[in-house]
């Protein structure tokens, strides 16, 4: 059998060339002319007498069903009655529970005649396994499956890969978050970072705080997240092996929180007097922080996952300036005419008061750059700068042994004319000046789509299959995927794929699917 590697070489066997189409490329690849013809009426997913997971698996059980149909989306009859079987095997049954930073998505897949077996440590190992089979079979040009001859060994080079949505500068239908989960899962993310609420509109229905929606939201009843919504979308993370991490910013970012809880936002002056705005959150007061203890506590009973993002970026210090508690209480505290240090002094109370609850939390670089004192199990998020300015942030936040995750390259709201996917592909997150211990602090990275100019109508096709050049970055081997070049008709490909699989991906280039996308 030969070794197909990531090179494009079109081969006559127009067999081959279907074989690579595997996105993200798993770490070892080999595979063969061989193939076999799968009828739909005669193939069946199974458990491995070994498998710590047996029926009645929720999460393998609802994965079979998917990929059923994923794989056969015609279901034509094949040709052959030869029985094919998917033969899962996993060591943990945990398939009850959520998926965390630890777990391993490891997984091996071996396709001979007549079946593929399929070893995991865990169910989420599983999953990443099953889209990978997924991808393997294809159609020849009379509609017949087949799956050619294959053993795959594949783990993600990253723990942390993730896409960040931002439901607040415009509401998204709970459809269009589980349709982007779906789509995540198809190019192996597992980190759905819910940017919730923001200065434009608080659409999260808090069960302690329920003004914060009524009057923070677009409107109370239709633009709003209730407890069941969120309930919905996290078990249907879970399905797909995906974590869900709310972000509640503060205290910028926080002008739609001000509508449904009074004294919670700092009182802006003009002069001497009031002049009826407001700025960021009040660190001055008590209440604020009884506040913000009390809604943590809520959202880290509804949100299962140990991570939860604090923000603490973009803070205005022009309405602290101006306010004079604010100000006197600068000098009780000796902090000067220095507001970093408020900053500061604001963070690590969040801080705390997550760390209580037993929460990691997750924080914007600018919290570090104010060298706040922050716990060392806090990771920092860089989404600031050039190249060489984030690799430089790296460089001295993994020297101060913070662990560390890069959005800064992909915030896939900007766009361009042309092919811009090529730049997020030939990112390299390791890249930095730093030993090898502070290289393994970087947990992974992010793609982020920002809301200003992006609803339900255009985040597809603006997501798809542009962030799927950062999940091959984040998941496979850099050396093996270092040219754009060979990426490119892999990446059209699964393109493709999406399409077929109603996902609304935008093309790459010139050129056209066998099966065009048909409308809802």
């Amino acid at each position: 059998s030969s070794r197909v590697s990531s090179s494009g070489s079109s081969s006559a066997l127009s067999s081959l060339h279907t074989v690579e189409g595997v996105w993200p490329l798993p770490q070892s690849f080999t595979s063969s002319t061989e193939r076999y013809p799968l009828n739909p009426k005669a193939f069946y997913f199974g458990y491995g007498r070994q498998s710590a997971a047996q029926q009645d698996c929720s999460v393998l059980d609802a994965a079979f069903k998917r990929y059923f149909s994923l794989i056969f989306p015609d279901y034509t009859s094949g040709s052959g009655d030869k029985p094919f079987t998917v033969e899962i095997r996993v060591d943990h049954a945990d398939c009850d529970s959520y998926p965390n930073e630890n777990s391993s998505e490891r997984y091996n897949l071996s396709v001979s005649a007549g079946q593929a077996s399929l070893n995991a440590e865990t169910v989420w190992g599983a999953l990443r396994g099953l889209e990978t089979f997924s991808q393997l079979v294809y159609q020849d040009d009379f509609g017949t499956y087949f799956v050619n001859k294959t053993e795959i060994d594949d783990f993600p080079r990253f723990q942390f890969r993730g896409i960040l949505l931002d439901t607040s500068r415009h509401y998204l239908p709970v459809q269009a978050i589980l349709k982007t989960l779906d789509a995540m899962a198809y190019s192996k993310f597992n980190v759905f970072h819910w940017h919730i609420v923001d200065d434009p509109s608080f659409p999260y229905q808090s069960r302690t705080f329920p003004d914060l929606s009524s009057t923070g939201a677009f409107h109370p009843m239709t633009h709003i997240y209730t407890q069941s919504d969120v309930r919905r979308v996290i078990s249907h993370a879970r399905l797909w092996g995906i974590r869900v991490l709310p972000e509640f910013d503060s205290p910028g970012h926080t002008q739609s929180w001000g509508k449904g809880q009074s004294d919670l936002l700092t009182p802006c002056y003009r002069g001497s007097t009031p002049s009826g705005t407001f700025g960021p959150v009040n660190p001055v007061l008590p209440s604020t922080y009884q506040f913000m203890a009390r809604l943590f506590k809520e959202v880290s009973s509804v949100f299962p996952d140990s991570y939860i993002h604090l923000g603490g970026d973009e803070v205005d210090f022009s309405c602290w300036k101006s306010n004079p508690d604010v100000r006197a209480f600068m000098q009780k505290m000796g902090f000067g005419g220095d507001f970093t240090k408020l900053e500061a002094f604001y963070m690590e109370k969040i801080v705390n008061i997550t760390s209580a609850l037993k929460k990691t939390s997750i924080v914007w670089q600018d919290v570090f750059d104010y060298h706040e004192r922050i716990p060392k199990d806090t990771v920092l998020h860089i989404w600031k700068g050039t190249p060489a300015s984030y690799k430089e942030e790296l460089s001295r936040m993994t020297k101060a042994g913070m662990r560390v995750l890069l959005a800064a390259p992909w915030y896939i709201n900007h766009i361009a004319y042309g092919q811009d996917w090529r730049n997020y592909y030939t990112v390299q997150p390791l890249n930095f000046s730093g030993t090898e211990e502070q290289k393994k602090l970087v947990i992974g990275g992010e793609v982020c789509m920002w809301g200003e100019y992006v609803d339900a109508t255009n985040l597809t096709p603006r997501l798809w299959p542009r962030a799927s050049a950062a999940a091959e970055r984040l998941w496979s081997d850099e050396k093996q995927t270092s040219s754009v070049d060979e990426a490119f008709p892999r990446l059209q490909d699964f393109r493709c794929k999406l399409v077929r699989r109603g996902i609304r991906a935008e093309p790459l280039h010139v050129g056209h699917c066998k099966h065009e996308y048909q409308g809802v």
